[in-house]
Order: structure tokens, then C-alpha cells, then sequence
């Protein structure tokens, strides 16, 4: 066999899996026009780490640029209604909630994350409720980097969603 036919077998196998790939290996957009619209709910959560100094000057409120938390909730809540603008194959969706949690954790000298996204549609809200916590999470290095560059965003991840043919699945 040769290495082009072991490539594109792979491909092959590899592409059958993924459904923003076509059999050849083509980018597309899901199909989601012979789907039922049904309740949807999709849960992701994250955390930035930071200096216990710059979680303390969060907490206290006296960041000089304002409420960190308040800016970073709308941040989060932005960032799920534009994801499809974000994501080249995401489908636009009508959201009917976001909640965005924001919880201080001094343990750890780090903030928690945690986003809500639900919808009625034809397909899942899994990428607007990461994207809320990337971008909620983004917003707070960003208001912070002048007293805090070593901040780290970590442990981002899906932790479960409802709904859909593929039914519920949590992490």
C-alpha cells in the first residue's frame, strides 16, 4: 500500500466521525433543517488563575477601570450571542438564556467560571457556552494584566448538555 492510499484511508475513516467534514474531506455546515427544535442547555465552566494580590484588588472592587465581575458577565453574555460570527460552522441560534457565575476562589488565588446557555433549536448550544467562559475569563486578564501579566486561563471545558437527538451527555 502506499503512503498517499494510508492517507487517504485515514482521511476517510477520520472524516466519517466529523460532521462539519465531508466524506472528501471538504469543510461544510451541518444540515440541521431535518432536526426538531427542541430545549437545549449546554453548561461549560473555567478558571483563571492569578496573584492572590489581584484577586484580592477584584473582590474589594477597587480596580480602577470598575466591577471586573460585571464587566466580564456582559463580556461572557456577548460572547455567546456572537459565537456564530466567532466560529466559521457554527450556526447562528436564538438564545433564550445566559447566565454567567463568577465565583472567587482564594485557595486557589483564582476566579471560577461557570456559563448557563439555553435555546430552543435544531441544534446544541455547547460552543456558546465555552465561548462565554474563554471570553468572560478573557475579559478578566484583560481588566487585570497592568498589576497582573501572569495570569492563566485553565480547565476550560463542556460539563454537560441536554437536549437533541443525541440526548443528554455530562462530563
Amino acid at each position: 500500500m502506499t503512503r498517499r492510499t494510508e492517507r487517504q484511508r485515514s482521511r476517510a475513516t477520520f472524516t466519517t466521525k466529523l460532521t462539519h467534514l465531508k466524506s472528501s474531506g471538504e469543510a461544510h455546515m451541518v444540515d440541521v433543517g431535518g432536526k426538531d427544535v427542541t430545549a437545549r442547555e449546554a453548561v461549560a465552566e473555567g478558571l483563571i488563575r492569578m496573584q492572590p494580590a489581584t484577586l484580592k484588588l477584584i473582590v474589594e472592587g477597587g480596580h480602577k477601570k470598575g466591577d471586573v465581575f460585571a464587566v466580564a458577565r456582559v463580556a461572557g453574555i456577548m460572547a455567546a450571542k456572537k459565537t456564530a460570527e466567532l466560529i466559521p460552522l457554527c450556526h447562528a441560534i436564538p438564545l433564550t438564556s445566559v447566565d454567567i457565575e463568577l465565583t472567587p476562589d482564594e485557595m486557589r488565588a483564582a476566579v471560577f467560571c461557570r456559563s448557563t446557555v439555553r435555546t430552543q433549536a435544531r441544534t446544541g448550544v455547547e460552543m456558546e457556552a465555552l465561548a462565554a467562559v474563554e471570553i468572560a475569563l478573557l475579559t478578566i486578564y484583560d481588566m487585570c494584566k497592568a498589576v497582573d501579566r501572569g495570569m492563566t486561563l485553565t480547565d476550560i471545558g463542556l460539563v454537560s448538555k441536554t437536549g437533541g437527538k443525541s440526548g443528554n451527555w455530562r462530563r
